[in-house]
């Protein structure tokens, strides 16, 4: 066989097609040709450069496009609202402390926690008018509290021992717990979720080099004929 034939069978065999010689008559020349084994060292050297090559780093553009999309509408009389509530529940607080909140009839310690738990309400509702993700930690509470209350509510009432006014100061915290559904139900988009790592105000950095390099990747066969 000659050189030229040895080594058109080689360049077929790395371009992945059918060699014009037998693999046996190809090794038997390289066994006793120098510098065709040679050849054959350096086209497969070349050839595996030639495909495998670094992928191109690629800057991470994701903050810099969500930064971009504009803010969605947002509510604001919601959170105004809730601020009322606020105000009122802290008012009846105020009124408790100087006796003139329709508690009289309430003496001792219970009247004191009454107060107190009227007062942290009113200054819950205002913080979370303020900072709305305060208000999903206040809803369980709120609605738990609600709920009993109106159980017992609603026996008092029909015992007697509780005037309908008296429950109407109890209005405040439904508005408000209607009104911490709707905050919350207002700003769910703009929550980061778990694992999320950039904040909607913080200011994106976009390089273009990647945090580590890149694996290669084989782009496929490539046609090889000659190395010299």
């Amino acid at each position: 066989m000659e050189c030229s034939a040895c080594r058109e069978s080689l360049s077929a065999r790395l371009d992945g097609e059918e060699p014009p010689a037998t693999e046996a008559e190809v090794q038997q020349h390289l066994a006793g040709c120098g510098a065709c084994a040679d050849w054959e060292r350096r086209a497969v050297a070349l050839s595996r450069e030639m495909r495998v090559r670094a992928v191109p780093a690629t800057p991470d553009l994701s903050a810099a496009v969500m930064r971009a999309l504009p803010a969605p509408a947002v509510r604001r009389w919601p959170r105004v609202l809730l601020g009322v509530v606020a105000a009122l529940q802290i008012g009846l607080g105020v009124l408790q402390l100087l006796g003139t909140g329709g508690h009289e009839a309430m003496a001792g310690h219970l009247f004191h926690e009454s107060t107190a738990w009227n007062l942290a309400l009113g200054a819950g509702f205002g913080w979370a008018a303020w900072r709305v993700r305060a208000g999903a930690g206040m809803l369980p509470v709120l609605s738990a509290f609600l709920a009993v209350l109106t159980v017992i509510s609603v026996h008092d009432l029909i015992s007697g021992v509780v005037s309908a006014g008296r429950l109407a100061s109890h209005l405040p915290l439904v508005a408000a717990l209607v009104l911490l559904l709707v905050v919350r139900h207002d700003h769910r988009d703009s929550e980061p979720g778990p694992g999320h790592g950039v904040r909607p105000d913080e200011d994106a950095v976009i390089t273009d080099e990647p945090d580590e390099p890149a694996p290669p990747r084989e782009l496929g066969p490539t046609a090889y004929r000659e190395a010299s």
